[in-house]
């Protein structure tokens, strides 16, 4: 066993957050971790790597144990190069590469350095870093950074950053790594590589991610919920299945635990209307008051339990017999609530036709592409990054940076568009959540007043607290959110969607997917979430 977790409360000011959090991982096990936007999952990350030691419990790493990590904050990083940065972050290997390095410069060595010297050079050999820097070079290729390998890390885009941690990670030769959301900025191409690297690698892996192509990949899958850790065995196909037999035994608990606080609530009632009258002597207890103080302590137990978050993949859901099935419907945790208008009909309008397309800026990405679209229509497309999808899109909007080369595209102009980007635009990084909805439906001339503000909110999953924070310190799936109250706002009859599933958890991917399954209008989207492409079928467009 690598690591043992045990975990007996960690809070954030009134909220207690981990509170039954038990587990183990042993040698080259890959486990998923998943659980909703902001139940605590970096935050376990960040107990696990010495960086939070605010919480009560331990963990526990096997001496010798070589732990890594993604990171996710960059101080401290200076003129560093990419391969610079990369090359540092492997384990010893700064401190082993100044030993050799500064032993080429010693006139006359002690005993003790060339001992040191030695020493350095069989542990640099056998980690392989001699060739260490040509493989990440090599590996920079395939994931589409060979061009900057020798730039500053600090001028990389957050989602290359992320691409770099990746590779820094493959190359650790570690005991353990700390993996949070690899492939969210990843094409097809790299991902697949990353997945591969994934099922042969032999260091033991912990990977945050709701990716279902990753998590169909792993040995186990743990889920935080309700403040504990909750263990499953075998990879997303089993973890739905597994999740099912839990959900329904615990819906079945939990109403349990409600008949039982219904019937003490009338046996008090009970109690309370005989004590007065009861006909005992003195020097006996009144049992009327015995009994209702009976039933107060039990009840005031009882009702300390909270309701457990429930929640059943559709596909499962819909298997569940009719028993089950309502007690679902009665105490399913609470989901997004996406205002998608359905298809009572499906309009032949056409939305786009584009006939022997070239476009680029300096030169032509690509050429000849012929597809159209109709308003109740499904497009998408697919390439390598930097291939020119996000251009293409370009161009659709009438962007007059791209330049078409060939061909031409023809657009109905007045239908209205709704657009997910991969990242929120920094022009409502300065606002709080409040004022950045209120932008949101000021900038398409909508109003928005406090009540429409909270509503809003409320069907995204936002805490009224939350409409205070700043959009620069939301989370991942919070900032999702917003792009989906963004994109919706004005009830558009086509939406664009770049990798829409990135940062949802579990649950908003699939009411996300069921919207957008019954949706009137049009859709064209780009995604490298293979369960998403496979529930969302399009005509594709190669680029």
């Amino acid at each position: 066993m690598l690591l043992s977790v045990n975990i007996t409360e960690k809070s954030f000011g009134a909220k207690n957050l981990f509170s039954q959090v038990n587990f183990s991982v042993s040698e080259s096990e890959k486990v998923g971790i998943i659980g909703r936007n902001g139940i605590g999952k970096t935050t376990i990350f960040n107990i696990l790597m010495g960086k939070d030691t605010d919480f009560t419990g331990d963990c526990i790493l096997k001496r010798g144990t070589i732990l890594v990590a993604t990171d996710q904050e960059y101080a401290n990083i200076g003129e560093m190069s990419v391969i610079e940065y990369i090359l540092q972050g492997l384990p010893a290997f700064p401190k082993l590469y100044k030993i050799l390095h500064d032993f080429t410069e010693i006139e006359s060595p002690t005993n003790r350095q060339v001992r040191d010297y030695s020493t350095a050079l069989e542990e640099f050999t056998n980690k392989n870093y001699y060739f260490v820097e040509d493989l990440v070079r090599e590996e920079l290729k395939n994931f589409q950074l060979e061009d900057k390998a020798d730039t500053k890390f600090a001028n990389l885009s957050g989602g290359e950053k992320r691409l770099a941690e990746v590779i820094k990670i493959m190359h650790s030769g570690a005991h353990l790594a700390l993996i949070d959301e690899p492939t969210n900025y990843m094409d097809f191409v790299a991902k697949a590589k990353f997945i591969n690297w994934l099922k042969q690698a032999p260091e033991a892996i912990l990977v945050i991610t709701h990716d279902r192509d990753v998590l169909s990949q792993v040995d186990r899958i743990i889920e935080f919920k309700d403040a504990a850790a909750i263990e499953y065995k075998g990879n997303y196909e089993q973890y739905l299945s597994q999740n099912t037999i839990k959900t329904s035994t615990g819906m079945n608990e939990y109403e349990i635990v409600q008949r039982q606080i219904e019937n003490l609530k009338k046996q008090i009632a009970y109690a309370r209307s005989k004590k007065a009258s009861w006909g005992g002597t003195a020097d006996k207890r009144n049992p009327f008051v015995v009994m209702e103080t009976r039933c107060k302590k039990q009840l005031d137990e009882l009702q300390k339990v909270e309701k457990p978050s429930f929640w059943i993949d559709k596909t499962s859901a819909a298997n569940l017999n009719y028993k089950d099935a309502s007690k679902y419907e009665k105490y399913k945790a609470r989901n997004l609530r996406i205002g998608l208008k359905a298809a009572d009909s499906r309009s032949k309008r056409t939305i786009f036709k584009v006939e022997n397309l070239s476009i680029g800026y300096d030169k032509p990405l690509f050429a000849g592409k012929n597809f159209e679209l109709l308003e109740s229509g499904t497009l998408e497309i697919r390439g390598r990054n930097g291939a020119g999808k996000s251009t293409l899109i370009k161009s659709l909007l009438d962007d007059p940076k791209v330049q078409i080369f060939a061909g031409e595209i023809k657009r109905d102009h007045n239908i209205k568009i709704g657009i997910y980007e991969q990242e929120i635009s920094k022009d409502y990084f300065h606002l709080n959540l409040h004022d950045a909805i209120e932008k949101i439906y000021h900038d398409k001339k909508l109003s928005a007043n406090e009540t429409k503000i909270r509503q809003l909110t409320a069907d995204y999953l936002f805490a009224p607290e939350d409409l205070n924070i700043g959009v620069a310190n939301l989370s991942g799936g919070q900032k999702a959110r917003l792009q989906i109250i963004k994109m919706l706002a004005d009830n558009p009859q086509l939406l664009i969607l770049d990798e829409p599933t990135s940062h949802l958890d579990l649950p908003s991917i699939e009411e996300l997917e069921n919207a957008l399954q019954k949706y009137s209008g049009a859709i064209l989207y780009i995604s490298h979430d293979n369960y998403f492409r496979r529930n969302l079928p399009a005509a594709i467009i190669e680029i």
